[in-house]
């Protein structure tokens, strides 16, 4: 019988899917009891200042960074090599994680994942797998309602917000400008995520067309300075097409004043993008669907289901009030976009993601959010978002009533900044050397205004009251040590 070492047999494909299963398993099920650190045995003497990551295990590193040898390897050893890099880390996925935005990582998305990765199936034309490629249109079609946009829309899964938001400029700058955006310019917030400028200089803008508007007390972006710049340029002979507003920022979790910039953007001819990254899913909310009024007159929208509907990491989603500039400027030029092509026969009724994106070759991307909304419903994703608005009032609220701290901002979402009332930055990055090293929570900090603040976003599906309210102590206990 002849064998193949790249095809492993049914009986082999059950053990190993087994032993990763087991793995997860006793991954996720020790999640609760996990250190925020990984490398639990951090202390402020030997952590790295404001992470409470150590230095490598050089016999780990060295093993990792070996070369592939020729003859094959056990998979349990394999498997215990992986679990030890996996446990080198901040732990993301657990309830303590509180830095940055959280993701937590859905157990039935990891399960979608193997799926799609085991089917293997192409999903950048419809034709190669329509009812794959209606599955993820049927999401995006779901989330273009949540956002209230018209029947022209649509959009596509991508890796994560920064290709998202890459597709929504050039978008813009092909619809707007045309073939010549020399004298185009955009027009953003200090508090705009990074990825925004990032995108603009990787779509051909120079730094120079990058507008920085100033924001007011509450760190929103000023619409009449915004109106000035944007006459100011005209004058100057320069194109303006572009507004960004930030629906939920990265450091504070503030969100611009939607109406009023989409309202703006109009007037001018400006294309109107909103930035919902972190908190465009608390549109599933009463609450946030308040605070997100104005969304719905976008003309491009990025979301991370990787932070707000919990989904690992690696999953995108832009949204287009029309798909037809989103086509058009990720077209190939001239009429032959590929003759190796002309086999296929297109389905009017499903999109070709390839045509709206710069990626042709793509994984299935679909599975991983729709089996979890179709499994656990949405009315579980919108008692879980509710609950991160809850815990974030509660954790304002309970700060707010310690003296030594300052909270500059009420939270408009999920994320809550403080810091030390008496001390400069380089005390209050001691202080959150003292929170981290404790192991029960990771934060981080961020700077507004030339000083350093700290920051809990409350955002995992596994984070509940029990944990902030540890957190919470935590924070006290290390205050009190300043």
């Amino acid at each position: 019988m002849t064998t193949y070492p790249l095809e492993p047999g049914p009986e082999q494909m059950q053990e190993l899917g087994q032993a990763a299963l087991d793995w997860v398993t006793r991954f996720v099920e020790g999640l609760a009891r996990a250190p925020s650190d990984g490398r639990s045995t951090a202390t402020p003497s030997t952590a790295t200042p404001s992470t409470g990551t150590q230095s490598p295990d050089p016999a780990l590193r060295e093993a990792l960074l070996a070369e592939p040898r020729e003859d094959p390897s056990e998979f349990g050893v394999l498997l215990a090599l992986f679990g030890a890099a996996a446990a080198q880390a901040i732990e993301t996925a657990g309830p303590a994680y509180l830095g940055y935005v959280p993701g937590g990582g859905l157990y039935v998305s990891a399960l979608a994942e193997f799926l799609a990765r085991g089917a293997n199936r192409f999903t950048g034309l419809a034709a190669t797998a329509p009812e794959l490629a209606a599955m993820e249109y049927g999401v995006l079609r779901w989330l273009c309602r949540t956002f209230s946009l018209p029947q022209t829309a649509g959009g596509l899964i991508t890796t994560g917000g920064s290709m998202a938001t890459l597709s929504a400029i050039v978008a813009a700058r092909h619809d707007r400008l045309g073939e010549d955006f020399s004298a185009g310019t955009l027009y953003l917030s200090a508090r705009t995520h990074h990825s925004a400028a990032k995108a603009a200089r990787i779509a051909g803008l120079p730094a120079a067309a990058v507008r920085v508007v100033p924001t007011t007390v509450d760190l929103r972006m000023d619409v009449a300075a915004a109106s000035q710049m944007i006459a100011a340029d005209r004058q100057a002979g320069r194109r303006p097409f572009l507004l960004v507003a930030t629906a939920g920022s990265t450091d504070t979790g503030t969100i611009d004043p939607l109406g009023d910039l989409g309202r703006l953007a109009a007037r001018e001819g400006l294309w109107f993008h909103v930035d919902g990254a972190y908190g465009g899913f608390f549109q599933l909310t009463r609450r946030g669907r308040a605070a997100l009024s104005g969304v719905e007159a976008a003309d491009s929208i990025v979301l991370d289901p990787h932070k707000g509907l919990f989904l690992p990491y690696g999953t995108g989603v832009l949204l287009v009030r029309d798909t037809a500039p989103l086509r058009a400027a990720h077209s190939g030029d001239g009429d032959d976009d590929g003759s190796y092509l002309q086999d296929l026969s297109g389905d009017h009724e499903l999109p070709d993601f390839s045509a709206l994106g710069p990626e042709l070759s793509r994984d299935f991307r679909g599975l991983r959010v729709w089996l979890p909304l179709r499994m656990h419903g949405v009315g579980a994703f919108r008692a879980a978002l509710d609950e991160k608005l809850d815990l974030a009032a509660h954790a304002h609220g309970d700060l707010a009533r310690d003296p030594r701290l300052e909270l500059p901002w009420p939270p408009d979402l999920s994320t809550v900044a403080f810091r030390l009332r008496r001390g400069d930055d380089d005390a209050n990055l001691r202080f959150l050397d003292r929170i981290n090293a404790s192991g029960h929570v990771f934060s981080s900090s961020t700077r507004v205004g030339g000083r350093v603040l700290l920051r809990l976003c409350i955002l995992s599906h596994r984070t509940h009251l029990v944990h902030v309210d540890q957190a919470l102590q935590i924070i006290h206990a290390a205050a009190r040590e300043q």
